[in-house]
């Protein structure tokens, strides 16, 4: 781990390993949804779709349920590099991920990763012939993360202006998988 002040009165924490992949499994899981990117050459936008995650594993891969026929798949075939944007403002929490996406269509994995709320998209459940799995396996990572939540930042925003110094904290660094 490196730790080293940044000139908001945050701290640079940069994990490495197990401890950066707790604290993406930790941000994933409390964000949930992202804007996942295909595309990446073109970026315009247009193909960002927010997507929401099945899970983080203990190798760093974020899992998420797609329709096999859907544009975003066939960007993914064309071209593997994505990027993740994760924000909850009401924790001011957020991650930026770089990876590769792979399309799964092993029966197994899809019955290991099913939840009943996959059930809005894939009708037929687990057995469903258009439901695939996307692996992304992070390349880069950044992500900036203040402590306490929005109300208690706001706050501590007021008594700095009266103060004249910042009293907001949090870390913010790289993870490296």
């Amino acid at each position: 781990m490196n730790n080293t002040e940044t000139a908001a009165g945050s701290n640079e924490v940069n994990l490495n390993n197990k401890e950066a992949i707790d604290k993406l499994k930790n941000l994933v899981n409390d964000i949930m949804v992202c804007l996942f990117c295909t595309d990446l050459k073109t970026d315009d936008g247009a193909t960002c779709r927010p997507m929401t995650a099945i899970k983080v594993c203990d190798q760093g891969n974020i899992w998420f349920f797609s329709e096999k026929s859907n544009d975003k798949n066939k960007a993914i075939a064309t071209d593997k590099n994505v990027q993740l944007f994760f924000s909850h403002p009401g924790k001011s929490a957020y991650l930026v991920l770089n990876g590769e996406a792979e399309i799964i269509l092993d029966k197994k994995i899809i019955e290991e990763l099913w939840t009943p709320a996959a059930k809005i998209w894939f009708k037929e459940g687990k057995d469903d012939p258009n439901i695939s799995i996307i692996k992304v396996t992070p390349t880069t990572a950044y992500y900036w993360d203040n402590d306490g939540n929005r109300m208690i930042n706001f706050l501590k925003m007021v008594a700095s202006v009266a103060l004249g110094t910042n009293l907001i904290s949090g870390n913010q660094g790289t993870l490296k998988i």
